[in-house]
């Protein structure tokens, strides 16, 4: 069974911000969450490296277009290997590949009648990298409705994708799969901006700095958006109008700003193609500071490599999957940030650990004891395997976790009641062997979130894993008995706020 995942290419003319890490973070969750249940996964990122702000980001550094292309994707790729970030293909648009996919694609729509000559006149925003119909503009103040930055009036010939042809079946398929977009809530907004009328969107720039070349006459450049949501497609091998095997995507994740482009004019191109729609596409909402939006034009901006340096990889990601809801905005303060680590990850977790292994050294000279789980203990985790796997397909990573700490709370808990360093020795291999085999399941349900956590855990558990060679299922119970403890380590260390 395959699980093919996306985030959307991020446009390079900026460094990776917190949002860029959330999205992918959150994409690597669910690629390695549905590894370990045996899924046939493949997991596509990259960046978006053509338009006018990007050579325009290029000139002021003094530089080429393509040296400041792949000194950027490179800056990307880095970040993410920080982040452990496990995708199958880092994909660019300006790779010679994706060059083929798009300007394949705009034959295949030009022999469909999909794609028309005409001319535009009207107004575009260089930042959105958007052409503005004349209805959303206040003639007296031309800004764009979505960044309020003034945007540029242009009256050129251009290539036209039939995009109002696709109004009344986009509605109609919306209605049909109602689980397509997600969060629910994003559906009618979706819905009321169709309903009001799609025109047709220009597709070529005859005066752009830096894009693929149309396959026209005239050569013009083809407009960034048409060319990155392909990046979809190139990704997985689209060959002769054929995707590959992965196609369709079963989740594609997007940040809620581009929640049009990606639930209008992409799958009214995959329409144009006869191709099968993604089964879901979720927006996620915005990491804010007090009620503003993180951006560099704001200054405030949290450097995710300061955060990373500061409290760990692991710490970085436990606390953007847990603290709101995905889909929802998150608000990020230190204050925040150091009361979850404290609270879930020093506390909860690596003093559950901590204690557990230290005990298995003094009582039983570093040897675990036989495995057995008590029934209540057996049922607690069946329901927590049900529910996180429900949680992981409805993408609720907040409700993942919650259920997740069921079982870490139970064996905290246990460890208190029993007192183990204070009882009989047969009581205390019970109450430890209860405690080891659930930390073992533990360690493969938050392998997803905090992966380098649970390989530290492994380790003290004296267990080798490949990453391709994990696996989840209630085995992960059965810990073979006489095997000899790992070295002991401490998971989270305490910040002091």
């Amino acid at each position: 069974m395959k699980f093919y995942v996306t985030t959307p290419i991020y446009y390079i003319n900026a460094e990776p911000h917190i949002g860029h890490c959330y999205t992918t973070i959150a994409a690597d969750c669910l690629a390695r969450y549905h590894r370990i249940k045996g899924r046939n996964v493949f997991f596509l990122t990259g960046t978006d490296e053509h338009g006018d702000k990007i050579a325009q980001a290029a000139d002021r550094k003094g530089i080429t277009v393509e040296q400041f292309t792949d000194s950027m994707s490179d800056v990307f790729k880095t970040i993410w290997k920080k982040l452990n970030i496990s995708y199958n293909r880092f994909i660019r648009t300006t790779e010679k590949e994706h060059q083929e996919t798009v300007q394949n694609v705009f034959r295949i729509l030009m022999d469909r009648g999909d794609i028309y000559p005409g001319e535009y006149s009207g107004y575009y925003c260089v930042h959105c990298e958007f052409f503005i119909p004349k209805t959303k503009i206040e003639q007296n103040n031309p800004v764009c409705p979505d960044c309020k930055r003034p945007v540029k009036v242009l009256a050129e010939k251009s290539y036209f994708f039939r995009l109002s042809k696709y109004e009344k079946p986009l509605l109609e398929y919306f209605s049909k799969n109602p689980e397509m977009i997600q969060p629910v809530f994003r559906q009618d907004e979706v819905k009321n901006f169709i309903s009001q009328g799609l025109t047709d969107l220009s597709i070529t720039r005859q005066t752009a700095l830096w894009g693929i070349e149309s396959p026209t006459p005239e050569r013009y450049s083809v407009y960034v958006w048409f060319d990155a949501l392909l990046n979809y497609l190139t990704g997985i091998g689209f060959k002769n109008g054929i995707p590959g095997e992965y196609w369709p995507p079963d989740v594609q994740l997007i940040g809620k700003d581009i929640l049009r482009f990606h639930t209008i004019i992409w799958p009214a191109m995959l329409m144009a193609l006869k191709l099968p729609l993604p089964e879901k596409i979720f927006a996620h909402g915005w990491w804010t500071m007090g009620s503003e939006k993180m951006s560099k034009s704001r200054g405030n901006i949290i450097n995710p490599i300061d955060l990373l340096n500061r409290y760990g990889t692991d710490g970085f990601r436990y606390f953007l999957l847990r603290e709101v809801p995905f889909g929802l905005d998150g608000e990020y303060s230190e204050e925040k940030f150091i009361k979850r680590y404290n609270s879930e990850l020093v506390n909860d977790l690596s003093n559950l650990v901590n204690r557990t292994i230290n005990l298995v050294e003094k009582l039983f000279n570093s040897t675990f004891p036989d495995s057995g789980i008590s029934t209540q203990m057996e049922q607690l985790i069946d329901d927590v395997l049900s529910a996180v796997d429900l949680c992981m397909l409805n993408i609720s990573f907040t409700d993942a976790l919650d259920n997740i700490w069921k079982i870490v709370n139970e064996l905290n808990r246990l460890l208190d009641r029993e007192k183990p360093w204070n009882s009989p020795i047969e009581s205390a291999r019970n109450t430890i062997s209860q405690c080891i085999s659930g930390i073992y399941i533990i360690s493969m349900l938050v392998y997803p979130f905090i992966p380098e956590t649970s390989r530290r855990i492994w380790n003290m558990l004296n267990i080798k894993y490949e990453d391709d060679k994990i696996f989840l299922n209630k085995d992960a119970l059965r810990m073979v008995s006489g095997r000899k403890s790992g070295k002991r380590e401490i998971l989270f260390m305490r910040i002091k706020p």
